[in-house]
């Protein structure tokens, strides 16, 4: 059983990668022996000092996923510095928060862009790339998209964030549907409340921290690393027949 969650030899694409749940990942990827590419308009230099320290081959990629004009060359940069692109990893997000009274059309096009455009035309340059592996070689490519809390409930005060999580859970079915027979795995990873920069000013805010940790069964906010299981879960062999599915990975959030 444990042969079916060895990476070992496979080439994993993240984005935003230099800290918080990307740099979690892509940490746990290399472990369990994947090459890492790390895309983000900061550079990843942390993480890919320590997947090299791992033995992983590691690179990073620059790019401003704001807009979709490099993820074509972000796909093609991951073939031609590690040869190939087995597993996507769609972690780079931003968040902007206001009353939806006030907010803003350049808050709401900021993240929309961000956090479900740039992740659908990601998904789309490195499907055609595993499409076509598939149909030549008989591998399987896996992508694994990050979801949210947002992406089951409202929240407050994040109208874009709220839809383009849950339009991550939307797209995620559907690229399942349609290409799960050709060789792609498509899921989905929805954290809890984990404590990273994204979340700074919810941790800061002593009544919010407070009711959030109160309704959190784990009695603790979640950190990068709780994340790592699940990523090579579903960037493995052992999750060849999950399709389309959101995990939560929550400390029982959503149980309660």
């Amino acid at each position: 059983m444990t042969q079916a969650f060895d990476l070992s030899g496979k080439v994993a694409l993240v984005t935003g990668a230099n800290t918080g749940i990307g740099q979690g990942i892509a940490l746990a990827l290399a472990a369990a022996g994947a090459d890492v590419a790390a895309a983000g308009r900061t550079p990843a230099a942390e993480t890919v000092e320590k997947a090299r320290a791992l033995g992983r081959r590691a690179e990073i990629i620059s790019a401003d996923l704001s807009t979709i004009e490099p993820v074509g060359r972000v796909v093609d940069e991951c073939v031609d510095r590690l040869g190939a692109i087995d597993i996507l990893v769609n972690n780079a997000g931003i968040i902007r928060r206001a009353d939806s009274l006030e907010f803003s059309e350049a808050d709401w096009d900021a993240v929309i862009d961000t956090n479900l455009k740039s992740v659908f035309f990601l998904c789309q340059a490195a499907g055609r790339r595993m499409v076509a592996r598939h149909e030549a070689e008989g591998v399987r490519g896996k992508i694994i998209n990050i979801a949210s809390m947002l992406s089951f409930q409202g929240g407050i005060r994040v109208p874009s964030y709220t839809a383009s999580k849950s339009g991550v859970a939307g797209l995620t079915k559907l690229l399942a549907c349609e290409w799960a027979a050709k060789g792609i795995n498509v899921n989905a990873i929805a954290p809890g409340y984990i404590a990273t920069n994204n979340t700074e000013a919810l941790q800061a805010d002593e009544t919010r921290n407070r009711q959030i940790l109160e309704r959190i069964p784990a009695a603790r906010w979640g950190s990068p690393e709780d994340m790592g299981g699940a990523a090579v879960f579903l960037a493995s062999s052992a999750s060849d027949y999950v399709q389309g599915h959101v995990l939560a990975v929550d400390g029982g959030w959503l149980a309660r």
